[in-house]
């Protein structure tokens, strides 16, 4: 299936966990049903650290367990806890290292879960061509120090602009306002 999805390209550097924690709250006070959120990088760069972040500032309490076993987590959002995002009533959290085949990733359902949710996917790569191309893409480096991380940001359609602002990329070109 074709797809028009324009993109806008930054990096951006996380000093720390910290900053990297700081990056996804901003991020999730914005995410709306719909959002996907595509974290790559390799192992220990941050992603699942990025994931819990962005699902704390969204209210959930507890612990927030990583899906590489489980493959996906879902999490209701209580509106009393959550008042950074209060149009987004349920939040997924997907880990796709384990899968091999698309198949496997279409069995999941993601499509479907994106109606009435954001998603935060790991490992996106491993769902190349199976899920929904126009997303917000973070691809998270190694930096100059250890706690260091570069992340790369694609986002793809105009409805990631704030996302993207947010995140302190440069205002778009005239074509995605």
């Amino acid at each position: 299936m074709p797809h028009d999805c324009p993109n806008i390209r930054a990096d951006i550097k996380a000093e720390s966990q910290a900053d990297t924690e700081a990056l996804a709250k901003r991020l999730g006070a914005l995410l709306r049903p719909g959002d996907l959120i595509a974290l790559s990088g390799d192992l220990g760069m941050g992603k699942s650290v990025f994931a819990r972040a962005v699902l704390r500032s969204l209210g959930v309490q507890g612990a927030i367990p990583s899906p590489t076993f489980t493959l996906l987590q879902s999490y209701d959002l209580n509106p009393a806890h959550n008042q950074t995002a209060p149009d987004l009533v349920t939040v997924h959290h997907a880990d796709l290292y384990r899968l091999s085949s698309p198949d496997e990733v279409i069995e999941l359902g993601l499509d479907d879960l994106l109606i009435s949710g954001a998603m935060l996917v790991e490992w996106p790569e491993n769902g190349e061509g199976v899920l929904p191309p126009c997303s917000l893409q973070l691809s998270f480096q190694q930096g100059d120090r250890e706690e260091a991380r570069i992340i790369r940001a694609v986002a793809s359609e105009n409805r990631y602009k704030p996302l993207t602002q947010t995140l302190g990329f440069p205002l778009p070109p005239k074509d995605l306002e």
